[in-house]
C-alpha cells in the first residue's frame, strides 16, 4: 500500500533524527511501529528492521567519519564479535521464537529494562574517572557476542544495548556513538542476509518486506545524517531521557498486549 511506504519513510526519518546523536540506529523504536501500525507480520518484521539499518546506517556513519569520530579500534572490535552473534540470533528467531505472542514478551523484556537503564544513568550518571577505559578484550568480546545474539533475535543490530553499557563504564558518548552505529550497520547486513537464506528453509513469513524496509531506510538515511550533524548542538541529557522514557513506555505497552 502506498500509505504504508510514506508512513515508513516518515517514521524512519523522525526516529533516526532523534536517536542517531546517541549512537542508536532507531530500529529499536521502529519495530513496534512496523508491528502495530504498518502491519508487518512476525517474524518478517525482524529482517525488515535489519534492512532499515542497512539502508539508514550510512547516513550517520558518513557524517561521523567526516568529523573523524570513527578513528580507533573500538568499532572494529565490536564488529568482529557482534557479527557471529547476530547470525546465531537470526536462526534462534526463526526456528525457536516464531510466534507473535512470544515475540511481544521478548520486546517488552528488552525495552522495559533498556528504558529504565537509560533514565537511571541519565538522572544519576556514573562519575567518570580520568583513567576510564574500555573493557578488556575478553569482556568486550563476550559482551559484543551476547548483544549480537540479542540483536539478531530482535532486529536491532545490538548497538542499542552496547551504547548504554559502555557509557556506564565512563566512556564518552562521542566515542561510543560512532562505534556502536558501525557495529549495528555491519551486523545488520549479515543479519538481513541470514534471514534471506533462512527464508528458503522456513514456510512462514521470514523474508523482509523489501519495499517497506527500503522506504523506512531511506527516511533513516536522511534522519541519521541530520542527527549526527546536530549532535554537538543538542543537550545529551534531554535526548537520553527521551529515549529512555519512550523505550519504557513501548515496553509496557507490549507487556500489556502480551498478557491480555
Amino acid at each position: 500500500m502506498e500509505w504504508t511506504i510514506w508512513a515508513g519513510f516518515a517514521a524512519g526519518l523522525l526516529i533516526s533524527t532523534v536517536t542517531a546523536p546517541v549512537g542508536v540506529s532507531g530500529a529499536v523504536f521502529l519495530l513496534p511501529v512496523q508491528l502495530s501500525v504498518l502491519g508487518v507480520p512476525s517474524p518478517a518484521v525482524t529482517p525488515t528492521n535489519l534492512l532499515f539499518n542497512v539502508v539508514a546506517g550510512p547516513g550517520a556513519l558518513w557524517r561521523y567519519r567526516r568529523g573523524g569520530a570513527l578513528r580507533g579500534g573500538l568499532a572494529r572490535r565490536l564488529v568482529a564479535w557482534t557479527l557471529p552473534g547476530v547470525i546465531a540470533g537470526a536462526a534462534i528467531r526463526v526456528f525457536a521464537l516464531p510466534g507473535p505472542g512470544i515475540f511481544r514478551i521478548l520486546v517488552a523484556a528488552f525495552l522495559l529494562p533498556l528504558g529504565a537503564w537509560l533514565c537511571l544513568r541519565t538522572l544519576r550518571p556514573a562519575r567518570r574517572r580520568p583513567d576510564a577505559v574500555e573493557p578488556s578484550a575478553r569482556v568486550l568480546a563476550a559482551l559484543a557476542l551476547t548483544v549480537g545474539v540479542i540483536g539478531g533475535i530482535y532486529g536491532i543490530g545490538g548497538g542499542s544495548l552496547l551504547g548504554p553499557i559502555l557509557a556506564a563504564r565512563g566512556m564518552p558518548m562521542a566515542r561510543i556513538a560512532p562505534a556502536t552505529l558501525a557495529a549495528t550497520f555491519t551486523t545488520s547486513v549479515a543479519g538481513a542476509a541470514a534471514y534471506a537464506l533462512l527464508a528458503l528453509a522456513s514456510p512462514g513469513p521470514v523474508a523482509p518486506d523489501w519495499w517497506l524496509g527500503l522506504a523506512c531506510g531511506a527516511g533513516g538515511l536522511i534522519g541519521g545524517y541530520l542527527g549526527a550533524r546536530l549532535q554537538p548542538h543538542l543537550p545529551e541529557t534531554s535526548l537520553r531521557l527521551l529515549l529512555g522514557a519512550l523505550a519504557a513506555a513501548l515496553g509496557a505497552l507490549y507487556a500489556a498486549q502480551a498478557l491480555s
